[in-house]
């Protein structure tokens, strides 16, 4: 589960920009806790890696300055540029009603109030206006705006989301 990324180096003693993915940044980044890495793709690290936060600070931007025991300088830092950050879904908290993680959207039904089918999710993109989802059909894809005046709803265990797409999207 992917609950942050590394944007940058910050300093010269290893700290990291890091933008959180995730509704709970301080229990995620708290000191002390144990972070697995991963890649610029959002895959765990092939090595296996685990990141100790040391310390960690908000900043007025909403990204967080983190500190890890196993990175010392800036030139070590600047080796995570890019990469993700991971926790296993089983230490997060469960999303609640309505609510779904990014990863599980891929793969899901898109359908209208009605019942008539869209397409599915193809690809979660991350837009300057918000998460968008690639909605394959038939006959091409269709970008529909993550928000809620374009989902109705989300069935996380029938892996169904309702749609209500602006006119002509899906024509």
């Amino acid at each position: 589960m992917i609950v942050g990324r590394l944007r940058r180096a910050h300093g010269i003693r290893g700290e990291l920009d890091v933008e959180p993915l995730t509704d709970a940044p301080a229990a995620v980044f708290a000191a002390g806790r144990g972070i697995l890495a991963g890649t610029t793709d959002g895959d765990p690290d092939p090595a296996g890696r685990v990141l100790t936060v040391r310390r960690a600070r908000p900043q007025g931007d909403g990204s967080i300055l983190v500190s890890f025991d196993e990175i010392t300088d800036r030139t070590g830092a600047e080796l995570w540029r890019g990469r993700y950050l991971l926790l296993p879904a089983s230490e997060l908290e469960p999303p609640a009603e309505g609510e779904v993680y990014v990863h599980e959207l891929p793969g899901m039904r898109v359908l209208l109030a009605d019942g008539e089918e869209l397409g599915v999710v193809s690809d979660v993109l991350d837009l300057p206006q918000g998460l968008a989802l690639e909605v394959r059909r038939h006959s091409g894809s269709a970008v529909l705006l993550f928000r809620e005046e374009f989902v109705a709803s989300v069935d996380r265990e029938a892996r169904i989301i309702v749609a209500t797409p602006p006119e002509g999207l899906f024509e």
